[in-house]
């Protein structure tokens, strides 16, 4: 069986602003990391959360050539919570009381739904999501 991920919004943007962080090349590690799942053939959901948050984050123009990986790539595929998916996401959001944002319950709720591994930088998310049960890395551990 194929191995799946499901991958923050911040991975996408370490790849596309070229970031470095304390002399280590972000950007390059998210490379690397999506290039081997290419090239495993792995897969990568995605969501319409991803999608509004780089919208938000990215200038449009740039946001639209962007957001050409998720439609042109066959290793990725969109996922959408049901509406009871949904609510139990905002009953979460009351139980974890401000621990994270509400886009990043989603995004573990999409990564249990998927069986996928949640791929992230986010400190709080890798520490929340593995409280939770769901297995949460950053992508130089899949590397």
């Amino acid at each position: 069986m194929r191995k799946s991920y499901y991958v923050d919004t911040c991975i996408y943007l370490n790849l596309w602003q070229k970031e470095i962080n304390e002399k280590i090349e972000l950007w390059k590690l998210a490379k690397d990391f999506l290039e081997k799942v290419d090239e495993n053939e792995e897969v990568v959901y995605y969501s319409g959360f991803i999608l509004k948050e780089l919208m938000y984050l990215l200038p449009n123009k740039i946001y639209i050539q962007k957001r050409e990986l998720f439609e042109s790539n066959s290793n990725f595929i969109k996922e959408n919570l049901t509406n009871e998916e949904y609510e139990e996401g905002r009953k979460l959001e009351i139980q974890l009381n401000g621990e994270i944002g509400f886009y990043d319950i989603m995004h573990i709720l999409i990564a249990r739904k998927t069986n996928s591994i949640l791929i992230t930088r986010d400190k709080k998310l890798l520490e929340v999501s593995n409280r939770l049960g769901i297995e949460a890395k950053k992508p130089e551990e899949i590397l």
